[in-house]
């Protein structure tokens, strides 16, 4: 992560609609926090803010019930759109600008591969109650219908539902936005 860590809050917060309150926020805040205090050298310096993390990190699992672990890497400007049951594996990557909504999990499928984990491209949508499962990708612009079950890679551009999820066509790319 090049850019600094109150430059990358600065943008999730504007991504979120600039409300500190929404625990989506809080939670991608608490990550960004999480990712930064690694970077610290020495062990000696880095305890106080491991301490202040792992503090952190259960209230807002135990909160909001977002699981949002500072191993996974994630983009610039994540959005949680809703608390409640959102899982994401510490292996998994998130493209920039995805929309993560409530009941979603980015985890592994099987117990034997318990490092297996999504792979996101930039701006995929994923909706409600959604389980994307496994060592797969999912391309740029991609659309994961709402508790759709995504067990094979999806190709930029696609939309796909259903348990498993299909393709049902091409995906409208979100507009871009531009930070000042």
């Amino acid at each position: 992560m090049s850019d600094g860590l109150w430059a990358q809050i600065k943008e999730d917060w504007i991504a979120n609609g600039c409300d500190w309150t929404k625990p989506g926020f809080r939670a991608v805040a608490v990550y960004r926090f999480g990712v930064w205090r690694m970077g610290i050298k020495y062990k000696l310096i880095r305890a106080p803010f491991s301490m202040l993390y792992r503090m952190m990190f259960r209230r807002i699992r135990n909160g909001y019930s977002i699981e949002l672990p500072y191993s996974a890497r994630v983009g610039k400007r994540l959005v949680i759109e809703h608390q409640g049951a959102i899982v994401v594996h510490g292996n998994a990557q998130l493209g920039d600008d995805c929309i993560i909504r409530q009941g979603v999990t980015i985890g592994n499928r099987y117990m034997d591969r318990p490092n297996e984990a999504p792979t996101l491209g930039d701006r995929v949508n994923v909706g409600a109650g959604a389980k994307l499962l496994g060592k797969i990708t999912v391309g740029d612009d991609a659309a994961i219908g709402a508790n759709a079950v995504v067990l094979h890679n999806v190709e930029a551009n696609t939309a796909v539902v259903g348990i498993p999820a299909k393709p049902i066509g091409n995906s409208k790319p979100q507009p871009q936005v531009v930070y000042t």
